[in-house]
């Protein structure tokens, strides 16, 4: 296949890009970063005014892999506007310019979990009710309707990934990489929220396989997909085993404090991606290990 990933430089494009071209597809891809490598097959776009025309005007592409955009709640809740532009505005940009010049392109969009808040009961199945806790995701959420709004309408071929906690390397936020900090101090340090918080974790190399999966294999009639591993797993078991990586003695607590925007317990139902043949192959103890590995050499580097 002929694939363009939008915002290739990020931490899932980057690894997507990089597991679709091992597959043997044609890979192209767009950011707001020069690319310093001579890679010919790249558009240099504007984070908030690019019309994205340029980019689909002379090159056609069998599908469109949508991972660009904002990815922090905490900035979302600091600037809602450049958080609206960057994950609504700029889905609507880009599927207005596939109408116009390649309307036989399919479009997978990258949403979030977010969409859900937190849900009245687990596993979340992708037609549980949204409620999203931050203004990332109701944009997240928005963007979505829009991919429904120009298949009802327009018959493109959209599908949107509601895409749970992702980790692995060349991720340097969030949990695991604000544990690695902490914990390489030497010093007790506190954790926010009580410990009993929960998470769906997968995996980089699972989350790009379940993409390629769901490129390949769903309808794309406006839909939803749930991608994690289906497995719910409490922070404070998810500290213990990155902690029990390290060979330092680790002490540290859980503040009781909630930060805003963060959902309480997740896990996703994942039947509908099992059902398009995905089967997660990495568990949190072998990712956190490479995790590790990854970001100790990163370090030393």
């Amino acid at each position: 296949m002929k694939i363009l990933i939008l915002g290739s430089k990020g931490f899932i494009g980057s690894h997507l890009e990089d597991y679709l071209s091992r597959k043997g597809h044609d890979v192209w891809g767009a950011d707001i970063l020069v690319d310093y490598s001579g890679n010919t097959n790249y558009f240099l776009i504007d984070e908030t005014s690019s019309n994205f025309n340029s980019v689909f005007a002379h090159t056609g592409y069998d599908i469109c892999i949508n991972s660009s955009g904002a990815a922090s709640v905490l900035e979302s809740i600091k600037n809602p506007l450049r958080d609206y532009y960057l994950n609504t505005v700029n889905v609507f940009r880009i599927l207005e310019a596939i109408r116009k010049f390649q309307p036989g392109c399919r479009f997978l969009n990258l949403s979030s979990a977010a969409v859900y808040g937190n849900p009245q009961r687990l596993p979340i199945v992708e037609g549980a009710p949204p409620g999203p806790l931050s203004p990332y995701g109701v944009h997240k959420h928005q963007a979505e309707q829009i991919c429904r709004e120009f298949y009802n309408f327009y018959k493109l071929h959209t599908c949107s990934v509601r895409i749970f906690s992702a980790y692995g390397p060349g991720l340097k936020k969030q949990l695991f990489w604000d544990l690695y900090k902490k914990i390489r101090s030497g010093k007790p340090f506190a954790l926010f929220g009580t410990g009993d918080e929960s998470r769906d974790f997968i995996y980089i190399s699972d989350l790009v396989m379940a993409l390629e999966i769901v490129s390949e294999h769903s309808d794309f009639k406006g839909n939803i997909i749930n991608v994690a591993n289906g497995e719910e797993i409490k922070i404070r078991e998810a500290v213990a085993i990155f902690s029990g990586c390290f060979d330092i003695e680790t002490k540290y607590s859980f503040t009781g404090e909630v930060r805003k925007g963060d959902p309480v317990n997740w896990q996703a139902d994942i039947t509908k991606l099992k059902q398009l043949g995905y089967r997660p192959k990495i568990d949190i103890r072998t990712g956190l290990q490479n995790y590790l590995e990854w970001v100790s050499t990163s370090e030393n580097n």
